[in-house]
């Protein structure tokens, strides 16, 4: 009997019900994409923000001393170095996978046609094989990647694989345009007693005083100023997770943490915890992160989730107050029907259990239509945002299932005071 009747009423107010699960697939279409991407949306910001440089600088360990004493800008101390072979040491830590791109740099002063100019050695698209107790770690990796938004303006990136790659350099646009240097020019820098040519294959716009800088293999550098095996710094990007309590703590002394908060500390991808590690694998150097970049991945990853949060919250809202005037409409349409149902006997509670399984039926019809919605939402979101799929959470479901039932639940609760409210005796005599 009880289904009979809630077969019937869909039968009778089939528009009305269909409106309703409309109403809910809108709400559960915006609330399956916006948490199905703040759940993945942490690694994809990182991910992104690494496109912009590096968040970690390695230097030797005296140099981050008289840094922090002194104020000196890395590289300005050029008595301490490390050693080259050390740089595949960073693909043995336990964040490895999470190291995105690294790359030496060494900077030096050298004479370009009478003019001091800035000189760069680096890795480009270097290819790194490092074995260690018999364990080969290969990796490519260079500024081809920590620099992607430099903008080529002549010529092309500097190809690392060529044979020819320890004669080849790019330039600065500003220092391309003062000394009229375009690609394919050969330049002679001088140091104090070395010369080298340079073959300029690229013409690059980095929007900074790299601009007025010249870029050449980290092969070329070492060659012209005698420092074979020695690196000054290295840039790192990473990705990692926003900081957090534990993270800050951690950050002024990790000798200070507990067993336990230590060992959650070591195995989260906080950006203090690479820095830590690396300085492990490398005990002569120190790792530091690069503050302005890694605050502000989780400045940006906290107003996302912030904002995502109260775009469901809204949309919810809007599901909630549609439900209330949908069901309240039909309640008070079906009110002859309900009063006669408890004429004859029908309790408060059993005719309300009726309208709360008809509404709860539609709703969960609507929020599985609205699942599915949500889901294209969140692959639009993420190839548009990211060009990258967005993957699916079975958390996120179960919350939206729960989201759904609680505003058809208080969507429902202006109806169920009429239900409550209504009189058989006045409605079937006319004086409701």
């Amino acid at each position: 009997m009880f289904f009979r009747m809630v077969r019937g009423t869909f039968k009778r107010q089939w528009k009305k019900m269909v409106m309703i699960a409309l109403t809910v697939a809108l709400g559960a279409s915006i609330a399956t994409a916006m948490l199905n991407v703040m759940l993945d949306v942490g690694d994809k910001i990182n991910e992104e923000l690494k496109t912009y440089g590096s968040n970690i600088t390695v230097v030797p360990q005296s140099n981050a001393v008289i840094s922090k004493l002194y104020d000196v800008e890395d590289g300005e101390a050029r008595d301490e170095y490390i050693s080259q072979e050390k740089t595949g040491e960073l693909l043995t830590i336990f964040w490895a996978n999470n190291i995105t791109d690294f790359a030496p740099v060494n900077e030096a002063d050298v004479q370009l046609d009478g003019q001091s100019v800035k000189l760069i050695g680096t890795w480009f698209n270097h290819h790194l094989a490092f074995e260690k107790k018999a364990t080969v770690y290969q990796r490519d990796t260079g500024i081809v990647n920590l620099r992607s938004w430099w903008d080529i303006e002549d010529g092309e990136w500097l190809d690392e694989q060529k044979n020819s790659a320890s004669d080849l350099a790019m330039a600065g646009a500003s220092l391309a345009k003062e000394k009229n240097i375009s690609a394919g020019d050969v330049i002679s820098v001088k140091a104090d007693n070395a010369e080298k040519k340079l073959t300029v294959v690229g013409v690059f716009d980095s929007g900074d005083e790299d601009d007025s800088c010249i870029y050449t293999t980290l092969a070329a550098e070492q060659e012209l100023m005698g420092e074979t095996d020695r690196i000054e710094k290295i840039e790192v990007s990473a990705i990692t997770s926003p900081d957090d309590e534990l993270a800050v703590k951690a950050a002024r002394n990790p000798s200070l943490l507990s067993g336990d908060e230590y060992d959650l500390w070591y195995c989260t991808a906080y950006v203090s915890s690479i820095c830590f590690q690396i300085q492990e694998a490398i005990p002569e150097a120190s790792a530091s992160a690069v503050r302005q970049i890694a605050d502000s991945e989780g400045k940006i990853l906290e107003k996302t989730e912030l904002l995502m949060t109260l775009i469901t919250f809204l949309s919810l809202i809007g599901a909630t107050l549609g439900i209330s005037n949908l069901v309240t409409s039909g309640v008070m349409e079906r009110s002859s029907e309900l009063a006669l149902l408890k004429a004859v006997g029908a309790t408060n509670s059993q005719i309300t259990l009726l309208v709360l399984t008809e509404i709860t039926l539609t709703s969960l019809a609507g929020a599985a239509a609205g699942y599915f919605l949500g889901y294209a939402f969140a692959q639009i979101i993420g190839q548009s945002v990211f060009s990258s799929p967005i993957e699916m959470s079975a958390m996120a479901a179960f919350l939206v299932v729960v989201l759904i039932i609680a505003v058809t639940l208080v969507g429902s609760i202006p109806a169920v005071r009429i239900l409550l409210r209504l009189r058989p005796s006045e409605v079937l005599h006319g004086g409701h």
